[in-house]
């Protein structure tokens, strides 16, 4: 049978207010009505014994996890769908329960709704203003951020070596002779987008290709972004003599993929295309998509090994958790 907090206050002899105090560990309650409302609780065997846990350890055993995206999708988000489905598995086996929100203003609003959910910890996914970062530690609550960055030394991040990811992709489209590359670069105030393109021109020009690259900006980093501006530059395309293309993730490419096969473009006979992420639809497409591999599963699940750690204040978790990439070669190129 399940109680509740009117019954638990009946049966202690207390109000339901010194009940709900007793419970949340915030406001007054005297040492005789705290221990006759643990007996009765524990006497109940109160459901969910969680709350009975929570009492005396101070935890819920609940996390937060918020995706700070202005785009749709989010939770299907090739990449960060995969992310959290790790997080969700990883959480788990450690006998956590999970709170997921999405902000698409980055404001401070999905945080409140997660400190009033007592959560012990955080997980930030994505891009994130300062202030929010600020708000949080506010509140002293262990958090840690995956694929965003910041420069506070404090914060824990968990990301991706896209810079180098970058330098491979340009290391291999330059080894198999391709010199004139257009470039589809994602959003550059996100992380990812901005270290990738910056591996990949650095890369370039060490290699003394600079002058071969030819780069347009999307707004957003969608398929149908993709799509969209190879339309609008695909004079400039035609003309500039390309035989390579490389996109700064997976979905800018295939998307570029669509107008190339509608303009009867083979690839890779014509122009090898080459992306970044190993999204599922990369394998999938026919030609399948040259890539380069994010370690999706393994941000997610070492974001909850990891977030654990700070909730039980165990020290010695490195700042900056950076995950190497990996080329997949496919027909693409």
């Amino acid at each position: 049978m399940g109680y509740n907090i009117k019954e638990i206050a009946a049966l202690a002899g207390v109000s339901k207010s010194t009940v709900s105090r007793v419970i949340s560990g915030s406001g007054y309650a005297s040492q005789e009505a705290r221990e006759r409302v643990m007996k009765v609780i524990e006497t109940l065997q109160y459901k969910p014994s969680a709350v009975a846990r929570a009492m005396v350890s101070q935890r819920t055993h609940n996390i937060g996890v918020i995706i700070f995206r202005e785009q749709q999708p989010i939770v299907s988000h090739p990449l960060y769908g995969k992310i959290v489905d790790a997080i969700l598995m990883a959480a788990g086996a450690k006998g956590y329960s999970v709170f997921l929100t999405t902000d698409h203003e980055m404001s401070l609003r999905s945080t409140d709704f997660m400190l009033e959910k007592r959560v012990d910890g955080l997980i930030l996914i994505s891009r994130l203003r300062q202030n929010v970062i600020d708000y949080v530690k506010s509140f002293q609550i262990p958090y840690l951020m995956v694929n965003g960055s910041t420069d506070d030394p404090e914060v824990v991040q968990i990301v991706s070596k896209d810079e180098e990811g970058g330098e491979r992709a340009a290391s291999y489209l330059y080894q198999l002779g391709h010199r004139r590359i257009f470039v589809i670069a994602g959003p550059q105030e996100h992380r990812s987008h901005n270290l990738r393109l910056q591996g990949f021109s650095g890369s370039m020009e060490k290699l003394g290709n600079k002058e071969g690259l030819s780069v347009v900006f999307s707004p957003e980093s969608s398929f149908d972004m993709g799509y969209r501006v190879m339309l609008e530059h695909w004079d400039l395309f035609m003309q500039g003599g390309f035989t390579s293309l490389f996109a700064t993730n997976d979905m800018l490419a295939l998307g570029a993929m669509k107008l190339l096969a509608e303009r009867s473009v083979p690839v890779p006979e014509q122009i090898a295309v080459m992306g970044f992420d190993d999204i599922d639809f990369a394998s999938m497409y026919s030609p399948s998509l040259t890539t380069v591999r994010v370690e999706k599963e393994k941000m997610g699940h070492d974001a909850i090994w990891m977030l654990d750690r700070l909730i039980r204040n165990e020290d010695g978790l490195p700042k900056l958790n950076e995950y190497a990439s990996e080329l997949i070669i496919r027909q693409s190129t």
